[in-house]
């Protein structure tokens, strides 16, 4: 889905439509935090905290609110419960008063940042006391950061596997950030996990083949170019190379065979 055809009035779960109705009289304030935590005994004492600045740019920031996204939601929840129950009052209101940007605050740490598990990772509140619903109404968007940082706290700990193992056969770790090379473009669910997976696997490695990680990575976070790859071959190009015994090579380009 384009940026421009997202709605945020529909990114969120059903049943938060109805929230605005159900909370006590004379609210005005919602605060909220994000934490990762772990079952009891879990091997991942610190997690790597990544993704969140590029949810914000795509689907958060700017006139996200629009007549035309109002009248969707509307129609879409009226047909999805068979009762009215959408607050079109309150979103006209973001959309009369904030030229439809949406009134709330996100602070958080620095991406790139290891944290030891179960610590505050960022906070939503509402700036407005008029929507105070609305700090709880974007979870559901939110909450989808358990993916690139997930991956990125994935990565890191493979990356002190082989950090390990290098500097003990080796005695030190140079050539690390090459040694995880990521093929996970094919592996993944939709272009968006490409992207969000192949970012997060370059907060430690720079070695990939994930072009989708790349341009999110230049797009969102401002690097020209955050990792490498080689010209390589593949199983096919191999087995058609056995069959013409006198094939010549150019050696003046180096291949990987991928096994």
């Amino acid at each position: 889905m384009e940026a421009q055809d997202f709605n945020i009035i529909l990114a969120t779960d059903s049943y938060k439509i109805t929230h605005y109705k159900q909370y006590p009289p004379n609210v005005s304030q919602i605060y909220s935090y994000f934490e990762c935590r772990c079952k009891k005994g879990s091997p991942f004492s610190e997690v790597v905290f990544f993704g969140l600045q590029y949810l914000l740019k795509k689907y958060l920031t700017g006139h996200v609110v629009t007549e035309e996204k109002i009248q969707q939601a509307k129609v879409f929840y009226q047909m999805h419960f068979r009762q009215t129950v959408f607050d079109e009052d309150g979103w006209r209101k973001i959309l009369e008063t904030y030229d439809g940007r949406l009134p709330i605050r996100i602070k958080a740490i620095p991406e790139g940042r290891i944290v030891p598990r179960g610590n505050v990772l960022f906070t939503v509140e509402n700036t407005d006391p008029d929507f105070f619903w609305l700090t709880n109404y974007v979870e559901t968007m939110l909450v989808q950061m358990w993916y690139p940082i997930t991956v990125a706290t994935v990565s890191r700990e493979f990356k002190k596997i082989l950090a390990k193992h290098l500097k003990a056969t080796t005695g030190s770790t140079e050539g690390l950030e090459s040694m995880l090379h990521d093929f996970g473009y094919r592996g993944v669910s939709s272009q968006e996990s490409a992207a969000l997976g192949g970012a997060a696997h370059l907060v430690n490695f720079c070695s990939t083949d994930t072009v989708a990680g790349l341009l999110m990575v230049q797009h969102f976070y401002t690097c020209p170019m955050a990792g490498f790859s080689i010209p390589a071959a593949e199983h096919r190009y191999i087995l058609l190379l056995s069959q013409f015994q006198h094939f010549k090579f150019d050696t003046n380009i180096k291949f990987i065979v991928l096994l």
